[in-house]
């Protein structure tokens, strides 16, 4: 199969969150312990950071990356989900795994992957795993998929654990409290290693307290102990707590002797983090004259912090581009939008992607109004001729949304 043929075929044949929702959800790793048995458990020769949280996770990871990176070492970033090209997920320094590559392994492995009804995700991390040890990386970043306790990704032994931060998401898997949810997260924890928690409530810090106690591991608080951070290219008052767990994490580093990082190497990594990891879609101005930002926040949590950093701009008329997928909650995520903007209403292309006219009438219930368009880009081509030099553009609700535009 050559590239275009192996996507189909991954896409296709077999589960896939990012576009099937519940259905392609695994309940436990089995599946990944069984491929990393099949592939010689490369998980075992990595030295890694594990990455997980409701939001910030992506941001994190890729500050994470681009710090080690201008500190001189040779780094692997595992993300997801994907904006544009599949190939984005597996990076090292910033270059994505190559096209060939994903065709041998995904070629090699096929009979494995069908016998044993692998999901893509599984494969996935089997291939960003396998690359990782065939490229001889000095450390690798590994953001969880969803959760952390069942999540594929939980089979690495980390330096540090990382957990951003907890809100409700995925309440179809991971539970309906902010306690539950805890713990499906703190189940990266493990035995004697240290933990990194970004943010927390009073539902959540005993949950992780008491999971560290069990494992034995050193917990650091980021948002009580960092008070100062640096400058960076995300911006989004939003990321200062992301910033603040990434150089929490990268103390720990330092104090154990685990990698060397210097002060510089914090600075410039912050500075140049998009130019070192390709990252987007985190507050990202597209245009001026209107002001136009995208965003990938999905969930209450993400779009309560985004929408209160919406309140500092300054503009005539606000326009938002809206679209979700099927399995949000939108009484909870609706009531967070302005009532004062114009919406323009559309439906991601996956399968997950809500009718547009189902959000429209949910709207409505909101007193959010707006109009109906078949699809992102027309809803994104109207906003724009609509606005003047002095209005403001919002486009979001949905990664998928977000992955159209850019």
């Amino acid at each position: 199969m050559n590239y275009k043929e192996t996507l189909d075929w991954m896409f296709n044949k077999l589960p896939m969150y990012q576009t099937q929702g519940a259905t392609a959800y695994r309940k436990d790793i089995t599946n990944t312990v069984l491929l990393a048995n099949h592939l010689e458990n490369p998980e075992r020769h990595l030295r890694c950071i594990h990455v997980a949280g409701t939001n910030g996770k992506g941001s994190t990871s890729h500050l994470l990356a681009s710090v080690l990176q201008e500190a001189g070492y040779k780094v692997g970033l595992y993300t997801s989900p994907h904006l544009k090209d599949y190939r984005e997920r597996i990076s090292i320094n910033g270059t994505y795994i190559s096209e060939d590559y994903v065709c041998d392994f995904m070629n090699k492995n096929k009979p494995f992957f069908e016998t044993h009804e692998l999901s893509f995700f599984e494969m996935t991390v089997g291939l960003a795993f396998d690359y990782f040890v065939k490229e001889q990386t000095d450390i690798n970043i590994i953001e969880v998929g969803m959760g952390g306790r069942l999540d594929s990704t939980n089979i690495i032994t980390p330096l540090v654990s990382v957990i951003t931060n907890i809100g409700l998401d995925h309440t179809q898997f991971l539970g309906t409290t902010l306690e539950a949810i805890a713990f499906e997260k703190a189940g990266i924890i493990k035995p004697n290693i240290p933990v990194v928690i970004g943010e927390y409530v009073a539902e959540t810090k005993p949950v992780f307290e008491t999971k560290a106690k069990e494992t034995n591991s050193e917990i650091y608080f980021a948002s009580d102990l960092i008070s100062e951070t640096y400058p960076s290219a995300l911006l989004g008052d939003y990321q200062t707590q992301n910033k603040k767990t990434v150089l929490q994490t990268i103390k720990v580093l330092n104090q154990k002797q685990l990698l060397s990082i210097s002060e510089d190497a914090i600075k410039d990594g912050f500075l140049n983090v998009i130019k070192n990891t390709r990252l987007q879609g985190r507050w990202q101005q597209l245009s001026s004259n209107p002001k136009i930002i995208c965003d990938t926040a999905h969930n209450a949590h993400g779009i309560s912090i985004v929408m209160k950093q919406l309140q500092k701009e300054k503009f005539d008329q606000l326009h938002i581009v809206l679209g979700v997928v099927n399995d949000k909650n939108l009484e909870e995520i609706l009531p967070l939008f302005p009532k004062e903007a114009k919406y323009y209403f559309c439906r991601p292309n996956i399968s997950r992607g809500l009718d547009a006219q189902i959000l429209k009438e949910k709207a409505k219930d909101f007193e959010l109004k707006g109009e109906i368009y078949n699809s992102v880009s027309k809803a994104y081509d109207n906003s724009r001729e609509n606005a003047t030099s002095n209005d403001f553009i919002y486009v979001g609700g949905s990664t998928f949304v977000v992955a159209e535009i850019l």
